[in-house]
């Protein structure tokens, strides 16, 4: 009555979702990842086991006023002075062995004795491959399929009715709250990379100072023969008074449409990948001095804006072990550091390239140069300060890679093991993304032991390519960046609605790439209450101005008409999203933002009317209430018939 669909097909679906439901919220557990709420609480009702995710101390918890002021106190000392080799954390002694493309932990040295390994979980390869199976099979369930995308459809036109009926009274709430407005509620730019976190006329600002400042600096080694910044120059015929935006050539153009070679090539400026190394790498001859200065400028310039925030994502590329040390030490050195930035690590798919260039013997030693330096700095603090130190500023891991490359593999229980994946050919996305996701899994039960932060995983997911990615990040991923393909598999969009998945979106990137501006399902998401967020992904190429994040919002609030209640929504949703600790989220949001419902707004913080929270919070527990009771009424029917036949045959027997 309720769905407009018969029961048959509303049972079927029903059950199908529930099932999607409880795998996520198994995979998020497992890896003490957070988990929807609200979804948890429904599913506690056809559960008899609780979930164990990363959450927060909620308690009494912070004990914030409610009129406590919008800045966190943060320490004046700077974070990277903070520490004293004496005061490190203990050293453990334990031993690592990376079996299989996942790391094992001994309490001893000794690896070959089993007993000693300690019991840290991971998610069982063939399981997950099943799970992943049920979930594929699910997606191209035609009923299943005209079930979700009816919801989806009565979702877009309730909040068409919602915004007919409360647009006037929403905007008379954020009218009176006092002082509060779209310009100075808290936002975070949640996919961001560090090498084009700076807009094109900042860096060629940068780069014209560096010219005339350091000329005679040793800047770059060819063939043995150390070079100066002049001689770098002389060879390509510039001057710092030759330059200008356009002989730089960053800013992504027409010609970069679908084609992502073309714009790997833009973070090379004036086409010379030599000054892309100079300028914008952590690791060269200046031991990443000049990055670590525009990074800085950049930092600087959040601070002054006071309200944004970003998670900077600096790469690991695995090619060797001492990649993680070299990149901690290029932190805290240069003590690029902000309150308003946390890092995210991405890991680039680029094994076959490593592999055709013999630097990577198989996929498994890719794998142990990514991770074992992280087990290292977890079990061993004071071999690795410099690490240990940098590690509490990062949030957690990405996969990131062009997606519309061609995989010549499918990852099933016919796939090699990482240690006998020796081909020149790319693991496949869901191969990469489920051993990142177990290496994590058993780091996060090891940090959690000592005390330490846990990581998320955070990856590039269905910006283009199969939609099979957007699988794997349904199972393993907190949040996600992009999203676009799920405009194409309603089944899947409404899973990540009901999970309340958080989706970082960048209009602006993807009109450049891959999908044009009037056609990006952003205004679509949101009408239909998807968790998701702006951001600006590259503003080297993409921006003009010395604000990229309020760029991205201006440009999407114009196109797509969204109120200032939209926009807050918005700022609010990227916040809740991003990394950034309990305590700094609770002066941002109000002490309360981890409760249910209107409970958890606070308008005086968010400029978001408990109107908007309030209708969020019903549809979602509406969808939920459907269909959770569905199953219930199944099970209800089947214990009902399985006593009929009980009191039946008792009957006859008598």
């Amino acid at each position: 009555e309720k769905c407009g669909v018969p029961f048959t097909d509303l049972l079927d679906a029903a059950k199908s979702v529930v099932k999607a439901l409880f795998l996520r919220e198994k995979y998020m557990g497992l890896s003490l990842q957070s988990f929807c709420k609200t979804t948890a609480r429904y599913l506690q009702e056809l559960s008899e086991k609780p979930l164990e995710t990363r959450g927060y101390a909620e308690g009494p918890g912070t004990p914030l006023p409610a009129d406590a002021p919008v800045h966190p106190p943060f320490a004046e000392q700077h974070p990277y002075e903070m520490w004293d080799p004496k005061t490190m954390p203990a050293d453990l002694g334990f031993g690592l062995k990376m079996v299989d493309g996942v790391v094992h932990v001994y309490t001893k040295q000794d690896l070959t004795d089993k007993s000693t390994e300690l019991d840290l979980p991971y998610p069982d390869l063939q399981e997950f491959i099943a799970d992943m199976n049920f979930l594929m099979a699910l997606i191209i369930n035609g009923p299943i399929k005209s079930f979700c995308y009816r919801r989806l459809q009565y979702l877009s036109s309730k909040f068409q009715m919602h915004v007919l009926l409360n647009e006037m009274k929403e905007l008379a709430a954020q009218k009176k709250v006092p002082h509060r407005d779209f310009y100075n509620i808290r936002k975070v730019d949640t996919h961001i990379h560090a090498s084009s976190c700076m807009n094109q006329k900042h860096l060629l600002r940068f780069i014209k100072r560096a010219m005339k400042k350091h000329l005679d600096e040793i800047v770059h080694v060819e063939k043995g023969k150390e070079q100066t910044l002049k001689e770098v120059f002389e060879t390509m015929n510039l001057t710092a008074y030759d330059l200008s935006v356009d002989t730089l050539d960053v800013h992504a153009d027409r010609n970069t449409f679908h084609r992502f070679d073309k714009f790997n090539a833009k973070y090379n400026p004036i086409g010379e990948s030599i000054l892309r190394e100079i300028f914008i790498k952590t690791d060269n001859r200046v031991s990443g001095k000049y990055f670590a200065h525009i990074i800085k400028e950049v930092m600087s310039d959040l601070e002054e804006s006071k309200y944004q925030n970003a998670e900077l994502r600096l790469s690991i590329y695995g090619r060797s072990r001492d990649e993680w040390d070299k990149l901690a030490r290029w932190a805290v050195n240069h003590r690029v550091h902000s309150n308003n930035v946390r890092w995210l690590v991405q890991v680039p798919r680029l094994f076959d390239v490593y592999r055709t260039k013999k630097q990577l013997a198989n996929f498994q030693e890719m794998l142990e140069n990514i991770f074992l330096p992280l087990y290292e700095a977890t079990v061993h603090p004071a071999q690795h300060p410099e690490l240990h130190l940098f590690l509490e500023h990062v949030d957690g891991f990405d996969s990131v890679d062009d997606e519309s490359k061609p995989e010549h593999h499918i990852f099933n229980l016919d796939s090699p093991l990482p240690g006998n994946w020796v081909e020149e050919d790319n693991p496949p996305y869901s191969y990469y993304l489920y051993y990142m996701y177990a290496n994590m899994t058993v780091l996060n039960h090891l940090r959690r032991k000592r005390g330490f932060h846990t990581f998320v995983l955070r990856p590039h997911c269905g910006e283009a390519g199969p939609i099979h990615h957007l699988v794997s990040g349904f199972m393993v991923s907190e949040n996600i960046s992009h999203g676009l393909l799920l405009r194409k598999a309603p089944v899947l969009q409404y899973l990540y609605y009901l999970a309340q998945i958080g989706i970082a979106m960048s209009p602006l990137s993807n009109n450049s790439l891959f999908l044009s501006y009037h056609r990006n399902p952003l205004p679509e998401y949101l009408s239909r209450g998807l968790m998701v967020s702006l951001s600006t992904d590259d503003p080297l190429q993409f921006h003009f101005t010395k604000e990229p994040l309020m760029e991205e919002y201006s440009i999407a609030t114009q196109v797509w008409k969204l109120s200032s209640c939209d926009m807050c929504e918005l700022a609010r949703n990227s916040v809740l999203m991003s990394g950034f600790f309990h305590k700094v989220k609770s002066y941002w949001l109000g002490p309360h933002y981890l409760k249910e419902g209107p409970e958890g707004n606070d308008i005086r913080r968010t400029n978001v009317p408990d109107i908007r929270v309030s209708y969020r919070f019903e549809t979602l527990c509406q969808e939920l209430t459907l269909i959770t009771q569905a199953v219930q009424s199944e099970e209800l029917e089947t214990i009902q018939e399985e006593d009929a036949l009980t009191i039946t045959s008792t009957l006859s027997t008598h």
